[in-house]
């Protein structure tokens, strides 16, 4: 990233809003009216201590919801539990957050709640809770509005009471569960594995369904839905771990990365990570990826050092800027971790800053990004961070850095400047279908 300052960032804006008490009276008398109007002003009042622990909240990330072992394995938070951060509808439904619970329960027809970017092979847990007599269910491989069950989608049903028989942990128009289950007015578990053309489903620990694609055209990639048809529907603890990930470091050498011509950095296998100090510089992927995956640890052994990762970039050469970044930088302002002092781990560096900063220096810190054509989400420590768009035309040297590139290009890893000290390991990504 550039070296200069950034004097301004786009973040979360908390507004106080301010209830003007009356002025007492000059005799010191009420009249009733006054009086009245005093008990209504008080009552608007909200308490101090309140407004001091929303304002607490506003500076803290969401609470991760995932432990430090599942967190390096790869699994990640679709649902912050707080927000609809990273979703978006494709209908009416009156989707909302309460109490850690995504619900809907009313729309002018059936509507899903879909992930920001698609998904291939993965393992996905999901908590459900659905009304007596109601409908929904759990997309897989879906598009964003999806005509055909049989066809375009995965519909892993939530309904007793299908129509066709499709019940609850059916495939709806493509095959039923091994036995009857329910899914009304309890909390119960999905855990899915869909993997190639093979799908396995377990409710509450249970395998229910184990279904193979034989079609001609099995689906290999596409968002995942949470679906209101009918009823009260809730959701909650919906988290995702992308497989297939291949590793592009063997934590022995540099094979398979090479030297950015005129890098100051050096780049250094130590204790099986790859350490990196002094800079500017970079070392590069030798292989390309254009929709991918990739999931990767980095440690900072500094206060508020600078690195990146850089995706899409074409082939290196001295001074450029090799593509997006995907930013690592855990200084904040003002102690509130919402307000990233350099647009924070997790953003795309100049493009869109993180939500807030959730890694520290000094501990071992785990990234995932997914790109898919123009749209980039990423997550730091399984909770997620960035959303962003690129809206922009393409430039006409191909650099991302200068505007859109969809083609694929090299991963590459930044020494900033001569302050750099960090290490990177477990790196590893997976094409998308």
């Amino acid at each position: 990233m550039r070296l200069w300052t950034i004097g301004c960032l786009c973040g979360l804006v908390v507004v106080a809003a301010c209830v003007k008490a009356d002025k007492p009276a000059a005799d010191g008398s009420a009249a009733t009216q006054d009086s009245s109007a005093k008990k209504e002003s008080a009552k608007a009042v909200v308490p101090k201590k309140d407004v001091d622990a929303k304002a607490a909240a506003a500076k803290r990330p969401p609470n991760p919801a995932l432990s430090a072992d599942e967190i390096a394995d790869g699994w990640v938070q679709l649902f912050d539990g707080e927000t609809l951060f990273g979703w978006k509808p494709n209908s009416d439904v009156n989707w909302s957050v309460a109490d850690g619970v995504i619900t809907a329960d009313k729309g002018t027809k059936p509507g899903l709640l879909l992930t920001s970017v698609p998904f291939a092979d993965y393992e996905l847990r999901c908590d459900f809770w659905m009304a007596k007599g109601g409908n929904s269910g759990v997309f897989l491989r879906t598009p964003t509005v999806p005509t055909d069950p049989g066809v375009d989608c995965y519909e892993l049903n939530i309904c007793d009471t299908h129509p066709q028989g499709f019940n609850t942990a059916s495939f709806v128009k493509r095959q039923k569960p091994t036995k009857e289950v329910s899914g009304e007015e309890a909390w119960k578990t999905f855990h899915v594995r869909a993997e190639g053309s093979r799908v396995v489903v377990k409710l509450d620990g249970e395998e229910v369904l184990d279904f193979t694609d034989k079609t001609d055209k099995p689906l290999t990639s596409g968002f995942i839905g949470l679906q209101m048809n009918s009823g009260l529907v809730k959701f909650r603890n919906v988290f995702v771990k992308p497989l297939g990930l291949k590793n592009l470091f063997n934590a022995k050498d540099l094979t398979g990365w090479r030297e950015v011509p005129g890098s100051k950095s050096k780049f250094e296998v130590v204790d099986g990570a790859i350490h990196v100090t002094n800079g500017q510089g970079y070392w590069e992927s030798e292989a390309t990826f254009a929709n991918f995956v990739l999931q990767a640890q980095v440690k900072t052994n500094g206060d508020a050092l600078n690195s990146g990762i850089f995706f899409r970039g074409l082939p290196g050469k001295e001074g450029a800027y090799p593509g997006y970044e995907f930013q690592i930088q855990n200084g904040i302002k003002n102690g509130d971790r919402t307000q990233p002092a350099d647009f924070g781990t997790g953003a795309i560096f100049r493009r869109q800053a993180a939500r807030f900063v959730v890694s520290n220096d000094r501990e071992w810190t785990t990234l995932t990004l997914v790109a898919s054509g123009p749209t980039f989400a990423t997550w730091v420590n399984g909770i997620p961070i960035t959303v962003w768009t690129d809206e922009r035309k393409p430039h006409p040297t191909g650099n991302a850095r200068e505007g859109l590139r969809l083609e694929a290009g090299h991963l590459s890893l930044q020494g900033h400047d001569p302050t750099t000290n960090l290490d990177f390991r477990n790196l590893r990504a997976v094409e998308l279908p």
